[in-house]
């Protein structure tokens, strides 16, 4: 039996396989950063996967970053948020929201008036968003954060965790890597602060790990899981020893008792990412990045990971777990319709003829 294809506990969540959905934002929401109803059908139609982790999700209005992704701080985005959860469970998925604030990677056209873009430190990230409004822009210059002012977003994360199960969600996971505000807080050019939350790894990871102890006391520690990706560069993130800091991080994830770590394959040679997180967290493991249906069965299969996500095959293919299940070919995706609005490319990807998955039961 292929080992993708049993049941598994992470925490509280009960996984009906070990196929899981990568969270991966699409640019499906409304200007007000609202679920659509087009969401609802792009994640029923993956529901049967063994948990779907639904695309970075901002915990306020400062987290915004991007065109069209969404939110879970107001009523009307938790209200839209339950209707996609609903469709998921009524055809027996588990969904999780991963809860991503942007920090400095971020512009006024992609923010509602009034929001602010706030970072570690005063130091703005180079690179350019896309905007809805003027095309390309660049980032603002962010403000630096007060002590304060860190532990009101850490409020702010926690009453999401809330939001997220009053949607129906069956967990929140921490978006903590992108060079989003968890990995600004844990770089060296992005952080340049003085005080407990920067300097040495210990320090740099605590943002990271007070924002989860705070989730795990408001929903459970079993329904909270964290993502990372060793070394990750992407929006001008810069790490002189990721090794030091993944390290740093998995000592203050010991204890935690966390539903699972999703651990992205590290973006250097100097980390092998997944047998560092092995050896050292002893929950649950999700692996990500790269991976073939034979390749994630063989990890599986060797113990070295609890469960693989996949991102770019779930887009092309709703019906992913039946087509591994059937080893049926998979379907390439669209590359141009990745962040068009609409469901050109988004939900009406078709499923494998159902004769072809009879055949080869």
């Amino acid at each position: 039996m292929n080992p993708l294809l049993q049941p598994a506990r992470f925490g509280e969540l009960r996984l009906a396989n070990r196929v899981v959905m990568a969270p991966m934002t699409r640019s499906r929401a409304d200007s007000a950063a609202v679920p659509t109803p087009v969401m609802i059908d792009y994640y029923a139609q993956r529901a049967s996967s063994g948990l779907i982790v639904a695309e970075g999700t901002s915990p306020s209005a400062d987290g915004l970053g991007y065109c069209r992704t969404p939110a879970i701080y107001n009523q009307q985005q938790i209200d839209a948020w339950r209707q996609v959860t609903e469709a998921v469970h009524a055809a027996g998925g588990q969904i999780v929201l991963q809860l991503m604030h942007c920090g400095r990677v971020a512009t006024e056209h992609n923010k509602p008036a009034g929001s602010r873009t706030v970072a570690p430190s005063a130091v703005r990230a180079e690179v350019q968003l896309f905007t809805d409004a003027v095309g390309m822009a660049d980032t603002e210059q962010p403000e630096a954060l007060s002590r304060e002012e860190i532990r009101q977003i850490i409020g702010e994360y926690r009453q999401a965790a809330l939001n997220a199960r009053e949607a129906g969600f069956d967990g929140v996971e921490l978006h903590c890597t992108s060079g989003y505000l968890p990995m600004q807080f844990m770089s060296q050019n992005a952080n340049q602060r003085t005080d407990e939350y920067g300097g040495s790894a210990d320090n740099r990871v605590r943002f990271a790990l007070e924002v989860l102890q705070a989730m795990a006391e408001a929903i459970g520690p079993g329904r909270v899981g964290v993502r990372f990706c060793p070394g990750n560069k992407f929006n001008d993130i810069a790490d002189g020893d990721p090794a030091a800091t993944f390290e740093a991080l998995l000592r203050g994830l010991d204890g935690l008792n966390l539903a699972y770590l999703h651990i992205m394959r590290a973006h250097t040679r100097k980390v092998d990412a997944f047998a560092q997180a092995r050896a050292a967290f002893s929950g649950p493991l999700i692996v990500n990045d790269g991976f073939e249906p034979d390749s994630a069965e063989q990890i599986v299969a060797d113990g070295l990971a609890d469960a693989v996500s996949f991102g770019r095959h779930f887009i092309a293919n709703p019906d992913l777990v039946a087509r591994i299940s059937g080893r049926l070919p998979l379907a390439e995706f669209d590359r141009h319709t990745l962040y068009s609005p609409g469901p050109e490319g988004y939900s009406d990807y078709p499923t494998a003829d159902a004769g072809s998955l009879e055949e080869l039961s």
